[in-house]
């Protein structure tokens, strides 16, 4: 295997060439990352120096270097400069190896994000609806939550039938079953576990996901990823969603802009950071809760999993809740709630808990939609669709 190795000023150059020559690999290049204490005018490490990891061709990345020139933020970003290249990144005690991407046969975009609860799943449902105007679109959703066989949804569930499948128990939030609900195109459900620092899955069925996608001819499949983990596919391209609870320098999250052809910023991500990483278009977006049913005024109360701005809601709001995720919290003040109307994110307890809780009161649940606003995206949304998948 050929390798470029990452060498600093901190070492001895007769030392950095020894351990060269005692690498398992045929040394093409290194590249100095800083460093200047023990740099002579005359040093020679028996191999060319390269500005950039993609000057020359390689099939590993091997990483010689060490504190004070790379702490541990700055080794990650060369990382993620090697994974976004296909290239393993190893070191001493450590080795990356870049994400799976398999082909599929079909055009394709890939929704990823940073992390839980950045809006990815609701700016993969708006992408849908919006792209499904003028071509037939599938969504391809993975969750920690899927079925245990990808699950074709080619109409929205009713509230009954999510009801039926918590009661079986199914996780009956799932992200596929959002999407589902608020897209208004066929959406396939799939399951994940583990997620690595890059984004890899210790298991999923997603490429079974895919091909049962493909045997719908479709125009254009979107893959909605799942938290910060990525679907295994050689997407088009990809969108990333991201916040400011997010900060794209920490962790392997400058891999993830790397390999992004547009940034959805849902609230307080730095955009110079990104763009100091990747000449990539950034668009702010906010996230608007929308009931998919009337609320006439009556007295309401909200449950979502993060901030959720209910001033525009036509209701009388007697009660929001942040606790969705948080099953114990819910259920302690499910107790001191009295509403008509029950309108809750489909995330999290949503169905086992406040559904449960508000069809044994007697009252309404209504779903509600995180719609996505945003004077950019639409545009740049249209922008990413392969050409192949042009509208009709």
């Amino acid at each position: 295997m050929k390798a470029i190795v990452l060498i600093d000023g901190e070492h001895y150059a007769p030392v950095v060439r020894d351990a060269l020559a005692a690498l398992p690999y045929d040394v093409v290049a290194a590249l100095l990352v800083g460093g200047t204490e023990k740099l002579r005018a005359d040093d020679e490490y028996g191999v060319p120096l390269v500005a950039s990891l993609d000057e020359i061709a390689a099939d590993v990345v091997v990483d010689l270097s060490d504190e004070p020139v790379l702490g541990p933020r700055e080794r990650m970003l060369w990382a993620s400069r090697a994974l976004a290249l296909g290239l393993p990144y190893a070191g001493a005690d450590f080795r990356f190896d870049p994400p799976p991407r398999h082909a599929v046969p079909f055009p394709s975009l890939s929704v990823i994000g940073t992390g839980k609860r950045v809006g990815k799943t609701a700016v993969a449902t708006h992408a849908a609806r919006l792209l499904a105007r003028d071509r037939a679109v599938v969504v391809v959703s993975m969750g920690r939550g899927g079925p245990p066989a990808p699950e074709l949804r080619e109409t929205p569930p009713s509230v009954e039938e999510l009801v039926a499948l918590a009661r079986a128990g199914r996780h009956a939030a799932s992200d596929y079953l959002e999407t589902a609900v608020f897209a208004g195109v066929p959406t396939i459900g799939c399951r994940r576990a583990g997620g690595g620092l890059a984004g890899a899955t210790v298991d999923s069925n997603v490429l079974e996901g895919a091909a049962l996608a493909a045997t719908l001819d479709p125009e254009l499949v979107l893959f909605d990823g799942s938290g910060a983990a990525l679907p295994p596919i050689a997407a088009g391209a990809r969108i990333l969603v991201t916040n400011g609870g997010h900060d794209v320098r920490d962790g392997l999250n400058a891999y993830r802009v790397l390999v992004s052809d547009l940034v959805v910023d849902t609230g307080g991500a730095d955009h110079a950071a990104v763009r100091a990483l990747k000449d990539v278009p950034v668009v702010r977006a906010e996230l608007r809760l929308r009931p998919a049913a009337p609320l006439r005024g009556r007295r309401t109360a909200v449950f979502t999993t993060g901030p959720a701005p209910a001033e525009h809601l036509d209701a009388e709001v007697v009660h929001v809740s942040r606790n969705l995720a948080r099953r114990d919290a819910l259920r302690a003040e499910l107790e001191r709630v009295d509403a008509e109307v029950y309108v809750v994110e489909l995330k999290a307890a949503a169905i086992d808990v406040v559904a449960e809780h508000a069809l044994a009161r007697g009252a309404e649940l209504v779903l509600a939609a995180n719609d996505v606003v945003s004077g950019e995206l639409d545009e740049e949304l249209r922008r990413l669709v392969p050409a192949e998948a042009a509208a009709r």
